[in-house]
């Protein structure tokens, strides 16, 4: 099972990274648009308005994408703001309960969001609600990836939660010591 996990964080994290490939792919080709126009205009003295259409909806999207897809990978590498700072001021005792009290609410409102998120996406479904761009896109497409990434999110909290309260540490909790031992914030 923990092979399988690994594996999914990994893959949740490739895919949001191609995400913010994707938006630098998108932003790139309309500024070549944009360079394209600015050179036919000094041939022809006429702008063209070349133009990706909607590339801002799909950057926008593309960053919904890459955000979500990549919490649970970020979070389970320990690369994540969290608690740090409060549970290295703790006394030893209480560090590993701080640990399990902000996991536990953190895994509380990532289930809220995930759950939400997915409804969210069926109502966008039952409806067909489109985007309002040139390019018009069922936003049940976007959202979808929002809801994925919140639900593995939510997995790698429990994930998590069930290591800490195992008795188990998590790379964030070894990081966190090895701060501690090294005198690093």
């Amino acid at each position: 099972m923990r092979g399988f996990l690994d594996r999914l964080y990994l893959i949740s994290g490739s895919l949001g990274a191609l995400f913010l490939v994707a938006i630098f792919v998108m932003v790139l080709a309309q500024v070549g648009a944009n360079l394209l126009d600015v050179l036919v205009h000094a041939v022809t003295g006429r702008y063209r308005g070349f133009v990706i259409p909607s590339y801002a909806d799909f950057a926008g999207f593309f960053l919904v994408g890459g955000t979500f897809l990549a919490l649970a990978h970020t979070f389970r590498e320990g690369s994540h703001i969290r608690v740090g700072l409060l549970l290295q001021i703790l006394p030893a005792p209480l560090k590993r309960g701080a640990d399990v009290l902000s996991t536990a609410a953190a895994l509380v409102l990532s289930g809220l969001l995930s759950w939400y998120s997915w409804r969210l996406v069926l109502e966008s479904w039952s409806y067909g609600d489109t985007s309002s761009g040139l390019v018009s896109v069922p936003l049940y497409l976007p959202q979808s990836t929002m809801a994925l990434g919140a639900t593995l999110f939510t997995i790698g909290l429990l994930d998590t939660l069930v290591i800490l309260i195992r008795g188990g540490e998590t790379l964030a909790t070894r990081l966190s010591s090895a701060d501690d031992l090294t005198g690093e914030a």
